[in-house]
Formats: structure tokens, sequence, C-alpha cells
């Protein structure tokens, strides 16, 4: 585990990156929440590099982190979709260029406004071949996505009850779009779940059961489509 720095958008992003005991893997990119890059989401970069897969959480906010909702709302709505946009491909062909990094095939996975990016990763860079979105949780309309790019990609999208499940119309506006452009998305609804329950950190919200069966499935998902 490291904080690394790498080219973006004519400056430099950071990130937390992690490299499996193997040595190598393929690459994903975990994107975080409102939060910033917090402690859940180093967290998840150390359970992929477990997994094996050389994990990179890029820091979108550049520094700044909060657990206070109001700050964090605060920061969404100021987080330029250019620069984020830059920095996920700078983290795309950052982990690509790693000699840890065993495919061109990079994966890309975020939850709440990361789920959104995660999704838009996809049609921001031609190595992400795979997404994997956790209630996503940003209107399209702030990032315009090029649907039509989603040809021949995939992509999983993980929906809690209280938002909506995968009924919500962001939810089937993305499954239309993806599927209209040729390529594949699977969705799973979770009973009884509140958004937000993978986050271990927020125990109102955390629920178990449902956030161990949707990790197996996302790695399930990147193992098949990373090879």
């Amino acid at each position: 585990m490291a904080e690394v720095t790498f080219p973006s958008n004519g400056g430099t992003c950071e990130g937390y990156l992690a490299i499996p005991e193997s040595g190598s893997g393929p690459g994903v990119i975990v994107i975080q929440e409102w939060w910033g890059l917090v402690g859940h989401i180093t967290e998840v970069v150390d359970r992929f590099a477990a997994a094996g897969f050389v994990a990179l959480a890029p820091d979108l906010y550049h520094g700044i982190a909060t657990s206070e909702p109001d700050e964090a709302r605060r920061l969404l709505m100021g987080l330029a979709m250019n620069v984020a946009a830059s920095d996920i491909c700078g983290a795309a062909s950052y982990l690509t260029s790693l000699p840890s990094s065993s495919s061109d095939r990079i994966g890309t996975i975020g939850f709440c406004m990361g789920g959104s990016l995660a999704l838009w990763s996809a049609t921001l860079a031609p190595q992400v071949a795979a997404t994997v979105a956790f209630y996503p949780g940003i209107p399209w309309e702030r990032m315009a996505p090029k649907w039509q790019k989603y040809q021949g990609k995939h992509a999983m999208i993980h929906c809690s009850e209280s938002d909506g499940t995968s009924k919500a119309p962001g939810i089937q506006l993305a499954k239309s779009s993806i599927e209209g452009a040729g390529g594949q998305v699977e969705l799973f609804d979770y009973q009884g779940t509140s958004h937000a329950f993978f986050n271990s950190d927020r125990p109102e919200v955390f629920d178990a059961v449902s956030s161990d069966l949707a990790w197996e499935r996302t790695v399930k998902f990147f193992q098949k489509h990373l090879a």
C-alpha cells in the first residue's frame, strides 16, 4: 500500500495504491463517495489487492475529506466534472503503465457519487472495460455521458431499496443506454437496504449480508471481464 502521484490534466493527481502479494494482477480504480478519499475507500482498495487486483483510488478532492454531510454536499457540488474525468482517465493510464498490471483492460468501481462516475468512466477512458456502481447518485445531466462508447463493455449496478431499487429512473436510463450501445449490464437489488449499505463505517445503514453478497458478485465480475 502506498500513496502515489500520477499525471492528470496537465498536472498531477494523488491516490492510494495497493498491489497483491503475487506482485501483479488486473487493474481496478476505486472511486470515492462524496466524503472524499477516506478510510473506507482505502480499505476497499486493500480488499481488492487481497483478492488479486492492482487497485488505485484517485483523490478527486485533492487532499480534502470530511465526515460532515453538509461539507460533503458542498464538496460534491463544487466538483468540476471535467477535472474528475481527467483524474479518472489519468488513473486508468497510470494503472496500465505499471509493471504490476497484468492486463490493459481496467475496471472501475464507485459508491454513490463514485458509482455514477464509475459508470461514466467507460465512456471516457478506452482502457475501462468493466464498471461496477453501488447506488449511483449523480444526475446524468452533470456528465452527459456518451453512452455509445459502451459497445462491447460490461457494467454491474448494485441497487438499494431506499433509492428505489433497479426501477429508479436513473438506473433504468443507464441500463437502456448501455444496452442500446451494445454493452451488457447486470442489475441487482438488495431487499431492505438503505443507501450506502456497503459502507461499514456507517453502522446506521451498513448491511453485512448484502455487502458480502455484492462484494462476491463484484469480484467474480472483474475476474471474468478483466482477464
